[in-house]
């Protein structure tokens, strides 16, 4: 009986080395860099509403200690030129930003995220002199949501609203709106 429980004893001994886990059960690599692409519809602040394209760029901090991993950089451009619904045949947006951006990665597939931008709107209108042209600076606010569609496919609904200051007469621009685009991650995530 003694030599069965040494015999036992052995064997547990020998295989609790094998339960451990040594390297992780998952690794990131490739480059911290989101791509995306979308359609966002802006209420002007001056003539309706307008429809456009945006593309931006993310790059994020994912090895950076605490808190600090969800900081990220965005850049975007959107250009709103399309499906008029006020009166001026000519109003054209176009705004180029770039700032800072907090996602909220608690969860695998869903993340949630916060932006402050700073950048240039230049704004196209009808009048009766020379002047139908301006570019102000505009301050952005924004956030929204992203799911993991595919692999490194994210899903991005998101809300901007714009401050550009100093329209005639001192006169504050406020477009505002909704944005739905896909992005691509390139981080990579191995699992073990």
């Amino acid at each position: 009986m003694r030599v069965k429980l040494i015999l036992a004893a052995f064997f547990l001994l020998a295989s609790s080395p094998a339960l451990s886990q040594v390297a992780p059960a998952a690794t990131e690599g490739g480059l911290p860099l989101v791509v995306g692409a979308g359609f966002s519809g802006f209420y002007t602040d001056w003539s309706g509403r307008l429809d456009g394209a945006i593309v931006w760029a993310e790059w994020n901090f994912y090895r950076a200690p605490g808190v600090l991993n969800a900081l990220g950089i965005e850049v975007e451009g959107r250009d709103l030129n399309y499906g008029r619904t006020g009166s001026d045949p000519r109003l054209r947006l176009d705004t180029g930003e770039g700032g800072a951006i907090y996602t909220w990665r608690h969860h695998r597939n869903f993340h949630a995220y916060g932006k402050c931008l700073t950048g240039i709107l230049s704004i196209d209108f009808s009048s009766n002199s020379p002047y139908r042209h301006d570019t102000r600076t505009d301050y952005v606010v924004g956030g929204g949501v992203e799911y993991r569609a595919w692999h490194n496919v994210w899903v991005r609904g998101d809300y901007e609203y714009q401050f550009a200051t100093n329209f005639f007469s001192h006169h504050a621009l406020n477009p505002n709106g909704f944005t739905i685009g896909a992005a691509y991650d390139f981080k990579r995530t191995h699992a073990h």
